[in-house]
């Protein structure tokens, strides 16, 4: 294996101006086209632009000859957690795809309104949220679909629209959080060099008090006056199993690859048994899948190549050294993870974007204070998410908000911020569990060996 580029240069702080450079061009272009207005300020500006800008200004600052510079950028491309991140994308694309096209997220959604008693609307809206996230790992697609029906019951019964909307988005994070096929689960753990499922079930123990809780205020405060009897909604059960297949086979301990596929196939053969799609429908949606992920792979593989120039030329030595003076120990090198995890989020208002970018930071951190890696990568998903559930101009937030237009109220991002339970919680029972290791038993169970992690690539 070849010595991490930081390991032989001297640490230049210099070296992270690329670095800064995208942050500031991402963050600058959403502020300024929110205050001109704009709808979706913060995602106008395509983050893969914004990177390849940043490596430009690397490649100019950088010594070494265009050759050189060039080798290493392709190099850092071209690395074995990069590329087996990139496909993964591709593959959750194509999975969330087809079962969506064959009507599985309809299904799902319907299944849910169909078992839920009147009287508990809001608190049920959150569970289906959440269910929904978890089985197609994206929260901006679960309060797409979501938030239309819950906006509109919440009108109809007269419940709370601020509470139903954050019900709605306080799910989508839950299941955005912990599901197997989320992007923010991909980049986490393949940055850190652990496996989806433990970092699951290290994630699981801390969200579910946070997501219990969370229910129980909604069934207390979310009562409507009056019951409303909800009108029944039609819905195929098989239509759902691709979902909870793809669940299962994840905490079982399938391959990634191996679980995606078949529950892509299997998502296709019920597609096209009931008609929905056609078989050429089917690899067409398929297709379709790959081509939604193209920002999030682009910006995963330019990041990739962009971080390994920045490491040689000692960047992030320097920073590792930097952010190690601040840390005494284990408890607080897990309290820095956290804090710049949810820095990165807060500028860069992506969750996917900001454990990009920390990832490599964050095991380095790993490495030198004993912090496991499934500890690590569960720290960057979690602060990640409660951060990107809770700013206002944070792409959730923003979409549940605009679905509110055709409300007899619509409201505004601010007004959600003591209503956001879940994310609070989470953050609460996050903290505890850095000063009460509670949900440390998967890393009891299965010790990390720190020696073979150092030596071999983690994959």
């Amino acid at each position: 294996m070849d010595k991490k580029p930081g390991n032989t240069t001297k640490p230049r702080g210099s070296a992270l101006i690329p670095f800064l450079v995208f942050i500031f061009i991402y963050l600058g272009a959403g502020i300024i086209l929110q205050s001109k207005g704009v709808e979706m300020a913060f995602y106008q500006f395509p983050a893969p632009v914004a990177i390849l800008i940043a490596v430009m200004v690397a490649f100019a600052m950088f010594k070494g000859s265009m050759d050189e510079k060039l080798a290493d950028f392709i190099k850092g491309c071209g690395d074995e957690n990069i590329l087996t991140m990139c496909f993964i994308y591709l593959f959750a694309g194509a999975f969330a795809s087809v079962a969506s096209a064959m009507g599985g997220v309809e299904a799902t959604s319907n299944l849910g309104l169909s078992i839920i008693p009147a009287e508990y609307i809001t608190a049920g809206m959150f569970v289906i949220s959440a269910f929904l996230a978890v089985s197609t790992g994206s929260s901006m697609g679960t309060i797409g679909a979501v938030g239309p029906i819950a906006i509109a019951t919440a009108d109809k019964a007269g419940l709370s629209l601020p509470l139903m909307v954050a019900a709605v988005i306080g799910g989508a994070m839950f299941g955005d959080n912990l599901s197997i096929i989320s992007d923010t689960t991909i980049a986490a753990t393949r940055t850190q060099g652990c496996e989806m499922r433990d970092k699951f079930k290290v994630n699981f123990f801390i969200a579910l008090p946070a997501a219990v809780l969370t229910f129980i205020l909604l069934l207390i405060f979310g009562k409507p006056e009056t019951a409303v009897p909800l009108e029944y909604l039609d819905y195929n059960f098989i239509k759902v199993l691709p979902y909870i297949f793809v669940l299962v086979m994840a905490v079982m301990g399938f391959n990634v690859f191996l679980t995606l596929g078949s529950g892509t196939i299997i998502a296709g053969i019920i597609g096209i048994a009931y008609g929905d799609i056609a078989p050429l429908g089917f690899v067409q949606s398929i297709y379709g899948g790959f081509t939604g992920m193209t920002e999030i792979f682009l910006l995963s593989l330019i990041t990739g190549g962009l971080a390994y120039m920045v490491t040689k030329n000692g960047g992030l030595q320097w920073l590792l050294e930097k952010i190690k003076g601040l840390i005494k120990g284990k408890r607080s090198a897990e309290i820095g993870i956290a804090a710049i995890a949810s820095a990165a989020d807060m500028a860069v208002a992506n969750n996917t974007v900001a454990i990009i970018i920390t990832g490599p930071i964050a095991k380095g951190i790993c490495e030198e204070f004993h912090v496991d890696p499934r500890r690590s990568a569960s720290l960057l998903d979690m602060w990640t998410c409660i951060f990107q559930g809770f700013i206002p101009y944070g792409a959730q937030v923003l979409l549940a908000c605009s679905l509110t237009a055709e409300a007899s109220a619509q409201i505004s991002p601010l007004s959600l911020f003591p209503l956001l339970w879940y994310q609070i919680l989470l953050a609460a029972f996050a903290v505890i569990s850095i000063f009460i290791p509670y949900a440390d038993g998967i890393i009891k169970k299965r010790p990390w060996d720190y020696k073979e992690w150092k030596a071999v690539d983690k994959s």
